[in-house]
């Protein structure tokens, strides 16, 4: 009979990746394994079946040569053959188990193993950065399943020690080859590592010992955060693994542009809009800042562009004391329309002041001429 797409046999899509592989087969080794069907002909089959699969989709360079060829590429790995593994059926992976303890795939571990990491971007406003915030986010992760407290077995039993490998999780296969006698290590493919077997699942999390789960955290955000910052919630990552630690929660931060601050570091720059009189006369003008209006006063004469320092209004400093300052940029408005007397009160100003009205100032062609030589 011909054999069945190994891929078909695990269940899985053809880009699956090695954790998915990994997964399905100890989905389905556990349920066609011998000892949980004992006597049943059928099931032991199954379990060949699932294994050969298994065999081959996890090795990388097999993979690669099933998936051009197909069945015909597992010829060049059988006994005799040398194929891509070089050297019959002993490859260069086992030369990697003897000698490095784990070939170029790894071991996994079968003890306690910390769960993964979590990341969270939370967008705020500039005052919230400033200030500080305290919020709550929603987060989904993984965590231990309350009912079998991570065992993955029904309530009144408990997992078993596997017999295959001892519970150490990893099977060892001696093999005579020209260089020798040779041990390899490799995951152990009854129990997948876990060194244990459970027999009767959990009902509420079918076995896996971890359930997805929506949690509310909440965060505080100190003052003087900006964008790229990130802030570490100890232990409020995915639950561990067979009793191991949680990981974290990494909250990056994002500051959201304002419509009238510009952000330097820890300081902040605005441009302040004043008429022409108010820069000519001097005047006392209101500016906006983080913590609502201030005064700010214009001497005579300001020239457009100039700015002022409104110290200790800016940022809070991130790590350390004191804030960073404001900077007041003026910006000279020059009205685009006037009424006929303020035209005559502008003519009589440019009179006073020996100027004519919509001539060139004469002062200025005089430095130019002095300045190429009196030419």
């Amino acid at each position: 009979m011909a054999k069945r797409d190994y891929y078909e046999v695990l269940g899985v899509d053809r880009n699956a990746s090695p954790e998915e592989i990994k997964r399905a087969y100890r989905r389905l080794a556990r349920k066609y394994h011998p000892d949980v069907n004992q006597g049943d002909r059928n099931a032991e089959e199954k379990f060949k079946e699932v294994k050969e699969a298994f065999d081959v989709l996890s090795d990388a360079t097999r993979r690669e040569q099933y998936d051009r060829f197909g069945h015909a590429a597992e010829e060049s790995f059988g006994p005799g053959g040398f194929g891509q593994g070089g050297f019959g059926s002993f490859g260069f992976e086992d030369i990697f188990d003897t000698f490095f303890g784990g070939g170029p795939r790894g071991r996994r571990p079968a003890g306690p193993q910390r769960g993964n990491d979590l990341r969270y971007d939370l967008e705020i406003t500039l005052k919230d950065a400033a200030f500080g915030l305290e919020t709550t986010i929603s987060i989904d992760r993984v965590e231990e399943c309350e009912t079998c407290h991570g065992s993955g077995a029904k309530a009144g039993t408990a997992p078993e020690r596997c017999a295959h490998c001892g519970g150490s999780g990893q099977q060892q296969t001696v093999r005579n080859t020209a260089f020798g006698r040779f041990v390899s290590v490799k995951t152990c493919d009854v129990c997948g590592g876990d060194g244990t077997i459970v027999r009767e699942r959990c009902p509420v999390c079918r076995g896996n010992g971890r359930l997805h789960r929506e949690r509310k955290i909440e965060v505080k955000i100190p003052p003087g955060v900006d964008t790229g910052n990130r802030l570490r919630v100890s232990g409020e990552g995915e639950a561990g693994i067979r009793g191991g630690p949680p990981g974290d929660l990494y909250v990056f931060i994002h500051v959201r542009p304002h419509e009238l601050f510009r952000r330097e570091g820890d300081d902040l720059f605005i441009e302040a809009p004043v008429s022409f009189v108010q820069a000519i006369l001097g005047a006392e003008i209101e500016v906006p800042t983080l913590e609502g209006n201030v005064k700010l006063k214009i001497p005579e004469g300001t020239q457009p562009g100039a700015s002022f320092r409104l110290r200790g209004k800016g940022i809070p400093h991130l790590r350390g004391y004191g804030r960073g300052d404001q900077h007041v940029r003026i910006n000279v408005k020059i009205p685009q329309k006037i009424s006929g007397k303020q035209r005559e009160l502008l003519r009589e100003y440019a009179r006073l002041a020996g100027e004519e009205a919509g001539t060139p100032d004469k002062g200025i062609f005089e430095k130019v001429k002095d300045a190429l030589g009196g030419k």
